[in-house]
């Protein structure tokens, strides 16, 4: 249908077409079932229908399963004959198979184009759910974020982070009357989760070149929508970041993006797999983010697809706006479980002609109860049906494949090579230098002098000063002192405190004092 997704059939026999009319598409979406149910199918059927409708798809691959998105099917498949009987039954009389347009996407690189954002995009509120951190340790990141604005400060990868934290602690104090107490103890713990997220390959999502949303809004010649697949597999091995990434994505769009009002079709559908590490442990400022980017980006063109296992898992202010539902499978085999599927009914419109609760325990593999927005946006009756097959491989498809795809692809060349331009962290390290520099040569002006005085004022024998002019007395012409002025005595005269900061400052130029320089900067001159 040209004004709607044939996503199976429904009713008696399954002879019903469960239509989702593209025109309410962007009203946002659910699919979910208990492991094993089919839900990876349906989401590829669902990425397949939108990309033959010219809508641009976003999701990630979680299980390594939908790169076969980019292959079509084959007759020598084990599954053909029940693919075809299949497609016969629901009345299916257009399925064959066939391969769509595919972008692939990899933070680490290995399995598609490098995809990156910048620290400063991403924000404080992202970055301290990232790192986990408390109330106080997040409110010294707002601190370091809004410095590195007055003053200028690039702030693109994690080096950059890591250098304005150290500014930020060698300037507490002053910071600390302007903006509330700046604890040692707070920034040495962000930068120990630093560390921990370097060390988890977290430092290659961040830097240039970063993303640009054009990219996931391609068609391709043929004017289908291309299927952006981020490779998952690996990076769920830090679910945080992962689902950190994938907000700070779909924030992107939501700002970004030009309002359309209501749309035909919708500009892009993002599909947002294991929905509930998005919402674990989740601080409520973190949900209400969540929430109205949900309510509002609909207005954008964009439609938002949770995966999970359980409706349960997404909060209700979020579930209350899921106007097209896919429920797979559920097994009850504890209370808390019965209680859940019993919930997970009650947000359908009823059928007379079965019990939910009933239906979406009895399902089978490849089948769901659906339910789609009607007319004027009403809620469809929830209908048991039958999943249609996919078109593209069921499965993976190999290494070289995928390689040949993603140098095909219209975006091949664009990501692949870093570029580490002047931020913050050359900045504070010039300023360092600069400092290290200016001190190296008053040492060496204080080198040069011989006389006696001077001297003595190395030695930290006098800390009247080294020369005449600091003297605290004069001589008069007739050899006897005069009396000593009190304000060149006040401007002049050093105390023991002062004379040591002086006597440091000038170390800070030596071999010596560059390295108490190294020590108190971290990794600012670390190289990289």
């Amino acid at each position: 249908m040209s004004d709607g997704i044939f996503v199976g059939g429904g009713g008696q026999g399954y002879g019903a077409p469960q239509t989702l009319l593209l025109k309410y598409a962007n009203r946002h979406g659910l699919i979910a079932g208990a492991t094993g149910t089919g839900k990876t199918v349906t989401l590829q059927i669902l990425a397949e229908s939108f990309s033959a409708q010219g809508v641009p798809v976003f999701l990630s691959d979680v299980k390594g399963d939908l790169s076969g998105l980019g292959a079509a099917g084959s007759e020598t498949f084990k599954l053909h004959d029940a693919f075809m009987d299949r497609a016969g039954k629901i009345g299916f009389a257009d399925y064959g198979y066939n391969a769509f347009p595919v972008t692939f996407w990899d933070l680490y690189a290995e399995q598609g184009h490098p995809v990156r954002t910048t620290i400063s995009d991403m924000g404080p509120l992202l970055i301290s759910r990232l790192l986990e951190l408390s109330e106080a340790q997040e409110g010294i990141l707002n601190i370091a974020f809004r410095v590195a604005d007055e003053q200028g400060l690039a702030l693109l990868d994690l080096k950059d982070l890591q250098s304005l934290l150290v500014w930020v602690g060698e300037h507490r104090k002053e910071l600390s009357l302007r903006y509330g107490n700046v604890s040692t103890a707070s920034i040495g713990a962000i930068q120990r989760r630093l560390l921990v997220l370097e060390g988890q390959g977290g430092e290659r999502l961040f830097g240039e070149p970063a993303l640009d949303l054009s990219d996931i809004l391609r068609t391709d010649l043929d004017g289908r929508g291309r299927i952006n697949i981020l490779a998952a597999d690996k990076l769920m091995d830090s679910p945080r970041l992962y689902a950190t990434f994938l907000l700070w994505l779909l924030s992107e769009l939501f700002e970004e993006l030009p309002e359309v009002g209501d749309p035909d079709k919708p500009k892009l559908v993002f599909f947002f797999d294991e929905a509930h590490l998005l919402f674990d442990d989740a601080p409520k400022a973190l949900v209400d983010k969540v929430e109205q980017v949900a309510r509002l980006i609909r207005s954008k063109g964009v439609g938002v697809y949770f995966v999970t296992q359980n409706p349960a898992d997404v909060p209700e202010d979020i579930l209350g706006q899921l106007g097209n539902r896919v429920q797979h499978g559920l097994r009850a085999y504890t209370a808390k479980d019965r209680r859940e599927l019993k919930q997970a009914a009650e947000n359908y419109r009823d059928n007379p002609s079965f019990e939910t609760e009933d239906a979406i325990r009895e399902v089978g593999v490849g089948e769901a109860v659906t339910s789609f927005l009607e007319a004027k946006g009403v809620p469809g009756m929830a209908e048991r049906t039958l999943i249609r097959p996919p078109s593209s491989r069921l499965g993976p498809i190999d290494e070289g494949d995928r390689a040949i795809l993603v140098a095909a692809s219209p975006i091949a060349g664009k990501y692949e090579a870093a570029v580490d331009r002047e931020s913050a962290y050359e900045v504070l390290a010039e300023r360092a230098a600069s400092a290290a520099r200016a001190a190296a040569e008053a040492e060496q002006a204080e080198q040069a002098d011989d006389s006696p005085s001077g001297r003595e004022y190395r030695a930290a024998r006098r800390y009247s000063g080294s020369r005449v002019s600091r003297s605290t007395s004069r001589v008069r012409d007739d050899g006897e002192d005069a009396a000593p002025s009190r304000r060149a005595s006040s401007r002049r005269s050093d105390s023991v405190g002062t004379a040591f900061a002086k006597s440091f400052a000038r170390q800070i130029g030596t071999q010596t004092g560059r390295a108490v320089v190294r020590g108190i900067l971290g990794g600012l001159f670390r190289a990289r």
